[in-house]
């Protein structure tokens, strides 16, 4: 039976570890609290108390280490100033990833990597990234840790908002004024991150980056104002009176070409609970 070991058994981490699960995997993964471990039990997922404060706490947490593939997800909490704080804790987990015998790792990134420049053409894989273009640099020192110098392999994925189920985009901007509703959404739908960590594993996809949006991009303006409609919260009161034109688009044909199938290709159509 192949082993996964999934770091961060949360929003993302927690249905795909089932998934897999459903698979026939042995999947172990951790969680930072008792409650959660708890909870997680129910769901029938073997969890491990584990943190990076950067460095490791926890009882036990070296089994985490002992699958044949690992899947990172911790993301950083970058608004509360805390990049470094992260680089620091990659470096911990670099430091027992490579005296593992762990052969296979998934990343799990963010498309915020890419510039915030507009541009006519739409992001994708080959840009070429670097510390002075890169959007965030924290992301992209993040990404760079894990690969540099690696023994093994690695496929990142750089996911664009993550949508669906309680998390609803219009709920975030009900009744606010001078909304930005003129630019197009890099969103993808819970069930389809899932879906491509999944598939990744399932395909043996290594050595790979693939970026993870939805394929196509409707405006925020209407994603907002459909939310609206459906839920019955306010919309925005006010938008910015900006023309539409260009937008920062992520290309995600990548994915597509492996014969990988969005379940929500459109954002205007993504389910909530």
């Amino acid at each position: 039976m192949r082993t996964v070991s999934i770091i961060g058994l949360g929003w993302i981490g927690e249905p795909l570890g089932i998934q897999l699960k459903e698979k026939g995997f042995q999947v172990l993964g951790s969680t930072t609290s008792a409650e959660k471990q708890e909870n997680l039990s129910k769901s029938g997922l073997k969890a491990i108390r584990f943190s990076l404060n950067p460095h490791p706490e926890g009882i036990g947490f070296n089994s985490l280490f002992q699958a044949e593939i690992l899947v990172v997800n911790i993301p950083p909490r970058i608004r509360s100033g805390n990049g470094e704080f992260h680089l620091e804790q990659l470096k911990y987990l670099r430091s027992l990833l490579d005296n593992s015998p762990i052969k296979r790792v998934i990343f799990v990134s963010s498309t915020g990597i890419y510039p915030d420049s507009l541009s006519e053409e739409a992001y994708s894989e080959e840009f070429p990234m670097t510390l002075e273009n890169a959007g965030n640099d924290i992301l992209f020192r993040s990404e760079q840790l894990m690969e540099k110098g690696r023994s093994y392999d690695l496929t990142i994925v750089r996911f664009g908002g993550l949508m669906g189920n309680d998390r609803i985009p219009g709920k975030y901007f009900s009744g606010r004024e001078n909304v930005a509703g003129h630019t197009r959404v890099n969103f993808i739908h819970q069930n389809d991150a899932v879906g491509i960590l999944a598939w990744v594993i399932e395909k043996e996809l290594w050595n790979q980056t693939f970026n993870g949006v939805a394929p196509i991009h409707p405006l925020r303006r209407e994603i907002y104002e459909k939310n609206a409609v459906e839920f019955g919260i306010d919309p925005p009161t006010s938008y910015q009176n900006e023309p539409e034109g260009l937008d920062r688009l992520i290309d995600s044909s990548k994915i597509l070409e492996t014969g990988f199938e969005f379940e929500f290709q459109d954002p205007l159509g993504f389910k909530y609970s």
